[in-house]
């Protein structure tokens, strides 16, 4: 049986990567990572991928910047690496970059990623402080496949913290972050066993 083959992106500390690793060595999470991809140079990401033997690569914006849509230019560059490395699933694992079209019309339905509320609510960024300031009493992160909309593509899991008082923005991430480390592997392995399907705007899941 063919293992899964992951491409990872991420532009940070990675923590979701992390725990990627953790459930491969693990044995719970039947994939492997053929790439690790970062659009900033020197992050801990791509630090801890390397100490785990992995694949990772600086793709250094500037080198698109004077083409007439860098944003695409990008992702083709973006697209030719994760092909070379015969990826069968993309992860944005704190990946602080949209995709466009070129990346998310070769791999539809084929790219993963994971964010820090429960979708549709609190979309984009600092979606903790939203749910702070709009005084919700739940939270949670959500794993949805990517379309061209911000964090709009179809939902496959999601997993809610509770909202307590006194909860900083900083504090509720924390906690919210935990449940990532846990979903986010959780889908890669219902992808990888085949389990998802998707239909219109709904994942559906099937029991194994």
């Amino acid at each position: 049986m063919n293992v899964l083959r992951l491409g990872v992106l991420v532009s940070g500390r990675g923590s979701n990567l992390r725990a990627i690793i953790n459930e491969i060595e693990a044995g719970t999470l039947k994939a492997e990572i053929a790439v690790v991809i970062s659009n900033k140079q020197g992050v801990p990401a791509l630090e801890h991928a390397e100490r785990h033997g992995l694949h990772a690569v600086f793709l250094d914006p500037k080198s698109v910047a004077g083409m007439p849509d860098p944003r695409q230019a990008y992702d083709r560059k973006l697209l030719e690496t994760l092909r070379h490395h015969q990826v069968q699933l993309v992860v944005l694992a704190g990946y602080m970059k949209i995709v466009t079209s070129v990346l998310i019309d070769a791999y539809e339905s084929r790219i993963m990623n994971i964010h820090p509320s429960l979708l549709p609510n609190f979309p984009g960024l600092h979606a903790q402080q939203q749910a702070l300031d709009h005084g919700v009493k739940v939270a949670g992160c959500t794993v949805h496949f990517v379309t061209e909309g911000m964090d709009t593509g179809p939902i496959i899991l999601q997993r809610a913290v509770p909202v307590e008082e006194g909860d900083t923005a900083d504090i509720l991430s924390e906690r919210i972050l935990k449940e990532e480390h846990g979903a986010l592997p959780r889908a890669i392995q219902l992808f990888a066993e085949g389990r998802l399907r998707v239909e219109g705007r709904v994942v559906h899941i099937r029991h194994s």
